[in-house]
Formats: C-alpha cells, structure tokens, sequence
C-alpha cells in the first residue's frame, strides 16, 4: 500500500493537504510535534470523509528521534511504503537580525531544513527502488524575496527550495520528481498575529489565500499528471510577488 506522509500535518496547510491527499485515495500519516489534540481532529476529519490516517509524532528537527519513528513504522508495515512525502513543518520565531538569538535561529533552521534532510532521506531509498515518488517541500514568499524581521525563516526556506531543486535532478532518472510549493499570506495560526488589513492592500488578489488552495496545488504536484515537473518552484500568493 502507497501511503502519504506529511509533516505538520495537525494543522493549517498540513490538515488541508492530509484531507485532500485522502481523497485521492491515499491513507495518510500525520505527522505532530506536540499537538496530539490537533492531529487527532484531523485523523478524524479524514476518516469522517472516507479516508484512512494514522498518527505520527515525532519532532523532525531531532535527527534520531525521525529516523527511530521512521525505520520503526517501516519496520511494521514491510509490504508498504511512503509514495508521497509532503516537508510541511516549520517555525516562526520572527526577530530583526540584531536582536535575534542563537535558539531562534537554530530553531527555525532546524525544523525547515534539517528536518526536510532528516525525513526525506530516511524516505528516499524506497521511492528510488520502487521508480515512483512525490516530494513536495513547503517553502515560503520569504524563501524567495526575503523578509525583514525573517532572516532565519527566509534562509530556511531558500535553503529548502535549493536542495530540493540539486535532489530533483539526482531522482528524477527514477520517476521521483521534488517540487517545491512557495505560499504567501495564507489563512492559518502562523499569520494569525500579522495586520491582515494592511497586507491585504498589498496583494493583488486582495486577500489571503486559504489553506484548500494550497492542498489543491500540492495535490496535483502529488498526481501522476504532474509527471514531467520536477524541480519547479509554484509560488501560490495572489500576485503579491512574482
């Protein structure tokens, strides 16, 4: 059986990506860091749609503890494997360069980047084996343009949208494409404390975007139409920078 996994998926882009991957006939595991509360509503919300999901927890920026959960799961279902791998966990920890501290930038550093490595590798070697694989990362509008007070998630998140771009071209001779899905403003806890009214002026679409939009972009990155795309970066922001 052909599972989808995704990181952060308790929440947010996460549970909208877990629900919408369900109903393209996948069994899901959730992955949670701290929030079982969340997670256990989102496992509900895909079994009440028809669908089937299990709870992963672990913390991805906890390179033993990832490769424990992930090599124990593998261990306990030898006939199956994860096909689709969605990196959607990170951190805002927001701070001007000056005053940031060693634990903010390290913090958001490693749940973004190191957890992408720590998960992704673990997951690869079976998508390569099998010749099929889905890899779809969540970067960020700060991973291309930069954002003042984000210098450690904008760095994060470009430094996700390149190694995804150099593993595009080692998986790609084995029908594993990497893809990268860059959001802006989307409605979801992360923006919650932002001034919604005075970025909405900003944006062309005026409006934030929903999590259901993105779930759909990461969906059809997910299908076998999207075949032939691998190492692309879809920025999903309304127009507010292209």
């Amino acid at each position: 059986m052909k599972y989808a996994l995704v990181t952060g998926g308790s929440r947010g882009i996460g549970r909208a990506v877990c629900l919408r991957l369900a109903e393209m006939g996948y069994p899901i595991l959730i992955n949670y860091h701290a929030n079982k509360e969340a997670a256990e509503a989102t496992k509900s919300l895909v079994e009440g749609k028809g669908g089937r999901a299990e709870l992963l927890p672990f913390n991805v920026a906890d390179g033993k503890e990832t490769d424990q959960r992930l090599t124990s799961w593998q261990e306990n279902h030898p006939e199956d494997s994860v096909a689709v791998l969605v990196n959607n966990a990170g951190i805002r920890l927001d701070s001007l360069m000056i005053f940031m501290q060693n634990a903010q930038w390290h913090s958001v550093v490693d749940t973004t980047l190191n957890g992408f490595f720590y998960v992704t590798r673990r997951l690869l070697k079976d998508m390569l084996t099998n010749r099929w694989g889905r890899i779809i990362n969540v970067a960020s509008l700060s991973g291309i343009k930069g954002l003042p007070g984000q210098a450690n998630y904008s760095a994060a998140k470009a430094a996700l949208i390149g190694a995804s771009k150099a593993l595009a071209q080692e998986a790609g001779a084995r029908k594993v494409t990497v893809n990268v899905v860059a959001p802006g403003f989307i409605e979801t806890d992360m923006v919650k404390d932002l001034d919604e009214k005075t970025l909405k002026t900003m944006i062309p679409a005026g409006r934030f975007g929903k999590p259901e939009e993105v779930a759909d972009l990461i969906a059809f990155l997910a299908s076998e139409q999207a075949a032939y795309i691998t190492g692309e970066v879809i920025s999903i922001n309304g127009g507010l920078y292209t």
